[in-house]
């Protein structure tokens, strides 16, 4: 549990929570499986999918281990020397993390690229990293690379595609293992593990450096942590991984698993999802909010209207009520039970055969989920555990843990984690998890800490009375209006976002007189919103003017109203015909909206809000 650190006038200053892991100076992540191969050499380590939207076949420990000495004689037989940067930009694959381990197993530096970026994006981490070797799913991606060999350090371009990890194979078959094994060896706690460059909402993306260090005191005080090692250890733990591994979350689970035990598969995305998760089967998964809100407005569509739909609704509210009276001394009543019981044969147990089947938990990350939707999940039987962190803390920082969850919050300190909330209310974190530096930035990084070293997260926050964290906006995003009201934008638009003709949200209102809000619609689910409805198809442009449309996203507003003042409430919204998405620039890959650029790019459509 946390620990109370510090009280000011009954308000909880900074909550800690004990490390439980062991590790010694000398551990590193090659090290970590290296120690998976030894306790269970046949034992099957990732299931790979054969290809896309296909099944899935068993690699043991040994012989990925077998593949990442090949790949990492590889790059020796490349030049790659201890420290040097090998950058990845392909989808999330099982070759990503091949070459992820292989990079690491020489004491070389793996720097993630975004399938998405454009070319100015890998022109700059590729230059700003110094990046020696570069590895890309297809060959339009190495056209974006390519032109940077002989600038700044880059000397090779190989495609995954095309028989990359092959090629390494060919390359290293006359190093000697030996001169693996040696530069594993050497590694150690300090030593650098990745640069990860930041989504860059606000500016130029900077490179974050986290150490092996870094990564070994997660995953190790993490899984032996009693509470959360339910989830990811033991005989039978699955899980399937489709975010981005290019996002420091999915780095971080990519090398928990290798030390928990639990069998990972990888899928390039969330398109093939249910098919996926069908023929994986996963135990636990990790996701973003966006994809839980997915869930269940799908859940909701396919109900249709008239009976089928009261009948969903129903079984909604029986799920949220029943998680909430779990928190409750005296437990769900026995008419609560059995409307469960009934509310689970009728529409429960399509929406967890649609998640694979065998799902008991959920990791959320990377943005508020929402008490609705935690309840929901809850209620029907998966526990979604929210989670807070930033690249800058190797992703996990605080995270809801089996026996200890309080929906709502994003949970307790991390095991080995300290979190201060400062006098302007930003949360502050301190654990052997937060990152070293910026890389080449001494200025970014002095900046990043206070003079007692705690890293200043730019989150606002507050602790409960038991060290729960909740994450009330970000300080950069805190709009004042005319009136002088400070409105934190994050709590309207997650609720708003929950809608499902919402995609996009982002609330305007600085030294303005009242709050607004820009508003974007979710083409995929429209048609089905309009069918259930009883309505004729209509374009995004002919929905943004539709009477009916907006009385629904009107009802939808005075809901996400119900969260705050009426002085911090939304009081008009405009609906824009274009969606905020990585390909236009208005997403980041870790799906953030860049405010200020929508706000630049949409002022006209804002000032149209006030006239």
């Amino acid at each position: 549990m946390a620990e109370t650190v510090s009280e000011q006038a009954g308000v909880r200053r900074e909550a800690s929570t004990p490390g439980v892991g062991k590790f010694e100076p000398g551990m590193s992540i090659p090290g970590i499986l290296r120690e998976r191969v030894a306790k269970d050499p046949e034992g099957t380590i990732f299931e790979r999918q054969t290809a896309l939207g296909s099944g899935f076949v068993p690699v043991t420990a040994r012989v990925f281990a077998e593949e990442v000495l090949a790949a990492a004689k590889g790059l020796i037989a490349l030049g790659v020397r201890p420290g040097e940067r090998v950058a990845i930009m392909s989808h999330t694959s099982y070759e990503w993390t091949l070459l992820d381990f292989a990079a690491w197993s020489v004491g070389a530096v793996p720097v993630s690229i975004y399938e998405t970026s454009s070319a100015s994006q890998v022109e700059w981490i590729v230059t700003d990293a110094e990046v020696r070797v570069v590895f890309t799913e297809n060959r339009a991606q190495a056209a974006l690379a390519e032109p940077l060999i002989g600038q700044a350090a880059l000397e090779h371009v190989l495609v995954i595609a095309e028989d990359a990890v092959s090629r390494l194979r060919e390359l290293g078959a006359d190093v000697p293992d030996a001169d693996v094994t040696t530069r594993t060896a050497a590694l150690g706690l300090d030593a650098l593990a990745t640069i990860i460059y930041t989504s860059g909402t606000t500016g130029r993306p900077k490179g974050v450096e986290l150490t092996h260090g870094n990564f070994v005191s997660l995953v190790v005080n993490g899984s032996d942590d009693p509470n959360f090692s339910m989830v990811v250890r033991g005989a039978g733990k699955r899980t399937l991984l489709f975010m981005p591994l290019a996002h420091v979350f999915a780095r971080f689970v990519e090398v928990l698993c290798v030390y928990s035990g639990a069998v990972m598969a990888h899928v390039p995305d969330a398109k093939n999802l249910v098919a996926d998760l069908a023929a994986f089967r996963p135990t636990f998964l990790l996701a973003v909010p966006r994809v839980f809100e997915k869930v269940y407005n799908a859940a909701d569509a396919k109900a249709g209207s008239g009976a089928q739909k009261r009948v969903f609704r129903w079984a909604a509210k029986v799920a949220i009520a029943y998680s909430r009276a779990l928190d409750t001394p005296e437990g769900p009543s026995r008419a609560l039970k059995t409307q469960r019981a009934l509310a689970s044969r009728l529409v429960y147990r399509k929406i967890l055969a649609a998640m694979g089947g065998t799902l008991d938990y959920a990791v959320s990350g990377g943005g508020p989920l929402g008490e609705r939707l935690g309840h929901f999940f809850r209620g029907i039987g998966v526990v979604v555990l929210e989670g807070y962190g930033l690249t800058e803390v190797g992703a996990p920082t605080t995270v809801n843990r089996p026996g200890l969850v309080k929906i709502g919050t994003v949970g307790p300190p991390y095991p080995g984690t300290s979190v201060r909330i400062a006098d302007d209310g930003q949360v502050l974190v301190k654990g052997p998890h937060v990152f070293r530096g910026y890389h080449g930035n001494p200025e970014a990084t002095a900046a990043a800490f206070d003079p007692d070293g705690w890293f200043i997260t730019g989150d606002l926050g507050t602790l409960d009375e038991d060290g729960y964290l909740r994450i009330t906006g970000r300080k950069k995003e805190i709009i004042v209006t005319a009136g002088g009201k400070n409105v934190a934008p994050a709590v309207l638009e997650d609720r708003l976002r929950g809608h499902p003709l919402v995609s996009q949200v982002v609330v305007v209102g600085d030294n303005k007189p009242f709050i607004g809000a820009l508003v974007t619609l979710d083409a995929e689910m429209l048609p089905q919103w309009l069918a259930n409805h009883r309505l004729p198809a209509m374009t995004v442009e002919q929905a943004a003017t539709d009477e009916r449309v907006l009385a629904a996203l009107d009802r939808a507003v005075t809901r996400a109203n119900e969260a705050v003042s009426r002085a911090e409430s939304i009081r008009k919204i405009t609906v824009l015909t274009t969606d905020f998405t990585e390909a236009n620039g208005y997403l980041t890959p870790s799906l953030k909206v860049k405010r200020a650029l929508v706000l630049k790019d949409f002022a006209a459509e804002v000032e149209s809000i006030y006239s």
